[in-house]
């Protein structure tokens, strides 16, 4: 792994931050700023350090470095791929299958993959976390759903909350008597290491239910 260079310890979240670095060409700048205007931009310093800056075709560097080809759209193509929205029954949820539930709690990640699937939430301007009008319909919703024993918390990245709320968040889902389960799609673990913490562990933990970690890593 390369080492980190101290002048890169912090997020790089503007094209002219990544050129600087050595992540985008300098000709590149007017493109990726319309990019970052639409899209949210984030490479932490722990995935700065696994990039080739020599390597045009670099796998982590086309993860998370934006392309002006974000912009092209296709015939055809939809905002909602995945058909998010139409199986949203309250802000926040997303119920596609019988027994479990997206929870979208938060619209913030660590690192922002360009490949990701739900970026028109995350982008600029975006709300960065469901309100708590709509937070308290979202566990309503679950509990008036007995059928309902598995809750996958999603976003954005749920680990970007803080301990002390996602502490409050785990303890509201454990109450629920029939969710068994509470599951958490991450990238935190790889992108922010440092975030994963003894009181992020404690978080964690809770009574009533069982916690599984989906570590995401390509």
């Amino acid at each position: 792994m390369n080492r980190i260079d101290p002048k890169l310890a912090a997020t790089l979240r503007q094209p002219r931050e990544l050129i600087d670095a050595g992540l985008a060409p300098v000709d590149a700048v007017a493109e990726l700023e319309q990019v970052a205007a639409r899209y949210a931009v984030a490479v932490t310093p722990e995935l700065v350090a696994l990039i080739d800056p020599a390597d045009p075709a670099d796998p982590i560097a086309r993860q998370f470095i934006p392309s002006a080809d974000e912009l092209v759209e296709q015939p055809g193509e939809n905002a909602d791929p995945i058909g998010d929205d139409a199986r949203s029954p309250v802000g926040g949820i997303v119920h596609r299958y019988p027994d479990r539930v997206l929870f979208k709690l938060v619209h913030v990640c660590a690192v922002y993959c360009r490949f990701c699937f739900r970026r028109e939430m995350v982008g600029p301007g975006k709300a960065s976390a469901l309100s708590d009008d709509a937070y308290r319909a979202g566990l309503d919703y679950i509990r008036s759903h007995p059928e309902i024993w598995e809750v996958i918390l999603t976003g954005g990245d749920p680990l970007m909350l803080s301990p002390r709320r996602l502490a409050e968040i785990m303890a509201d889902l454990a109450a629920i008597d029939h969710v068994k389960i509470i599951r958490i799609h991450s990238r935190v673990p790889i992108a922010d290491p440092e975030r994963i913490n003894p009181e992020m562990i404690a978080a964690l933990r809770v009574e009533g239910a069982t916690t599984w970690i989906a570590i995401h890593a390509n």
